[in-house]
């Protein structure tokens, strides 16, 4: 068996002279892996498509104990237990009371508090809800749980319009004596965006 080299301006080809035929080494070699390469991509397309994540998390309630938890789809008990749950089924995170409002991942592992409104956590406007850490105050995207702008406020005003009020600088006070609520006073509001930069000062 003889071997030669063809170039084709880019690179050198081996080639076999056999049985007066003259067939590309590289060819026999391609068709002889081309089986295992399409089952390695078939399996790595079956792995990554959404939704064929079978580790969600199913919200159930105790009738006995009033308390909620969260169990495979084999019906494993995997969290618990809750006072209270906003998310029915966990695919990569959940918000519960424990006995703050937290955002928790599968594990169970708090990734942040959410800021506590009208007896539960915040509200969702414009895709974003407020968040809370030593006190202070940001937000975080409500569609991917991401913090978009870190806590740093003491007060600190739900989207709308695209701008939220925040003062770094802030106070509650009761307008009127027996108010169950209070609310902010400050002297130094501003506007910021969706990014945190501040877009308008002297907000009032």
């Amino acid at each position: 068996m003889k071997r030669k080299f063809i170039d084709n301006g880019a690179y050198l080809y081996p080639l076999e002279i056999k049985a007066g035929r003259t067939e590309p080494v590289y060819e026999r070699i391609y068709q002889k892996y081309l089986h295992l390469v399409i089952i390695v991509v078939f399996i790595l397309q079956v792995g990554c498509t959404p939704g064929s994540d079978s580790s969600m998390l199913i919200l159930k309630r105790d009738k006995e104990t009033s308390l909620y938890a969260y169990f495979d789809e084999k019906g494993n008990k995997v969290l618990g237990d809750y006072y209270a749950a906003y998310t029915d089924t966990i695919t990569e995170y959940g918000i519960v009371a424990d006995p703050d409002f937290v955002l928790i991942d599968k594990k169970g592992n708090h990734i942040y508090k959410i800021y506590p409104f009208d007896n539960g956590p915040d509200y969702t406007s414009e895709g974003i809800y407020r968040i809370v850490k030593d006190g202070k105050i940001g937000y975080a995207d409500s569609l991917t749980s991401r913090v978009i702008v870190e806590p740093k406020f003491d007060c600190a005003f739900p989207f709308e319009n695209g701008k939220a009020r925040v003062s770094m600088k802030c106070k509650e006070v009761f307008a009127f004596p027996g108010d169950e609520h209070p609310t902010w006073q400050s002297d130094e509001w501003y506007y910021i965006d969706k990014k945190g930069n501040v877009i308008e000062n002297n907000g009032k």
